[in-house]
């Protein structure tokens, strides 16, 4: 398994996450207006009033060509979908959205082509680091002018979710393995606080903090990640502790990314259980063709809790091909995930899958299409965030019980500020309306 586990690591920089820079060139944002309550309105009132509702999604990859399905589809922005939440309330609580996986400390700098030789790196690349880029990561910061940033796909979703939304701070909370007394844990734990998101990390010895190296030549950026402790989390040692699982029952909203299954499936199983038997929110992320392809059995035991499922054209794909969906459309792909067996009857799943820069296809009742925001190319700076903006951005609608079309908006939103920038970066606040 070790041997399998290094060949799907190796196709994937890990939580540096998220796409493939040819992958979006989208910016995402439906324009459907406001959705009417109804039927899940009221399938919310047969759940326990400790619950709410999650947000799903992926990242983008480079777009592939689709088909036409046959399925019924809906490709009007003014389409309303309804929010799969119960009441809106008037404010939102601290520790209402949980997110749990592999944390990792971003470290962006510029460098020139002599430190790319020496560590054999390509201008535009993500890579997880070897033993011969042990070095990069103290050399980068002892010659370089750094900016840090609380990294990985699913904190990335958290922060991004907690920006949109504002107030109250700490809406988000996150559990993930650092190591212990380290520099970069202590960084990354200051930096986790700045985004005003309730980290707690498990911290131990074995292992340094996770980090990821950004190196930048001019508009190009290397990316190395070293997930090292994000990959020695322990259900018993941090998720079973009592103070910490009654963070976890707080929470309306969950959502995981799918590189998690990698680290601790058993893990996942509890928080998606007690989800489902509280009917609250589940999401998960495909989150690479990897996981699909090596990781399916562990992925496969976790998908009958799922409420929200998140991924891109590339990693849907792939999931179609390991159950046989015989189908390579996007719709029909949804439509067939959507149907997958479920344990919680009283939620319909929800399937969202993006495209790049093209529509974004959602299944529930029915399978609907949102074109995502329009961008000039020459004001994309940088697609690698994108995917997780575009999912803490629908995780900031489920929280606020927002109907799905503009969950969406919210995610396309999201996205379409993050590739305006250099990393998983934002503006002070946002202006999305």
């Amino acid at each position: 398994m070790a041997s399998v586990e290094r060949k799907a690591k190796k196709r994937l920089s890990e939580e540096k996450k998220t796409e493939s820079p040819t992958k979006k060139t989208e910016t995402m944002a439906s324009d459907a207006p406001k959705a009417k309550k109804g039927r899940f309105s009221e399938e919310k009132k047969t759940e326990s009033p400790s619950k709410k509702t999650e947000s799903p999604n992926k990242e983008t990859e480079t777009p592939t060509k689709k088909t036409e399905s046959p399925t019924k589809e809906t490709e009007t922005p003014t389409k309303k979908t309804e929010s799969p939440t119960k009441e809106t309330t008037d404010k939102l609580s601290p520790n209402t959205l949980f997110g749990m996986g592999n944390p990792l400390l971003d470290i962006s700098a510029v460098v020139d082509k002599d430190f790319l030789d020496k560590y054999t790196l390509k201008p535009n690349d993500q890579i997880l680091a070897e033993d011969k880029h042990k070095e990069l990561f103290e050399e980068i910061v002892k010659k370089s002018k750094v900016e840090y940033h609380a990294g990985g796909a699913t904190q990335n979703s958290i922060k991004i979710a907690q920006w949109m939304v504002q107030e109250p701070h700490k809406v988000g909370t996150f559990f993930g393995c650092i190591g212990k007394d380290d520099k970069f844990g202590g960084i990354l734990k200051q930096k986790a606080e700045e985004a005003h998101i309730d980290a707690h990390y498990y911290e131990q010895e074995e292992k340094p903090t996770g980090t990821c190296a950004a190196c930048i030549t001019g508009d190009n950026r290397s990316l190395v990640a070293n997930l090292s402790a994000a990959e020695c989390y322990k259900k018993e040692k941090h998720l079973d502790l009592e103070e910490n699982w009654q963070l976890v029952e707080k929470a309306k909203v969950y959502y995981i990314a799918g590189f998690f299954l990698t680290v601790s499936l058993e893990s996942i199983l509890k928080v998606a259980k007690h989800a489902s038997d509280n009917n609250k929110l589940f999401c998960l992320n495909l989150s690479a063709p990897f996981i699909c392809q090596f990781f399916k059995d562990n992925l496969m035991q976790v998908m009958p809790y799922v409420d929200v499922l998140f991924g891109n054209e590339t990693e849907a794909a792939a999931f179609a091909k390991e159950l046989d969906f015989e189908t390579k459309d996007i719709k029909e792909i949804a439509k067939k995930a959507q149907a997958l067996t479920k344990v919680n009857k009283k939620r319909e799943r929800i399937v969202v899958l993006t495209q790049g820069k093209d529509k974004t296809a959602m299944a529930s009742e029915k399978v609907e299409t949102f074109p995502v925001l329009k961008i000039d190319p020459k004001d994309i700076v940088d697609t690698n965030g994108a995917g997780d903006a575009f999912v803490g951005g629908f995780l900031s609608g489920l929280v606020q019980e927002k109907p799905l079309d503009q969950c969406v908006k919210a995610a396309h939103y999201a996205a379409n500020v993050i590739i305006r920038r250099a990393g998983c970066t934002f503006p002070e606040k946002p202006d999305f309306k």
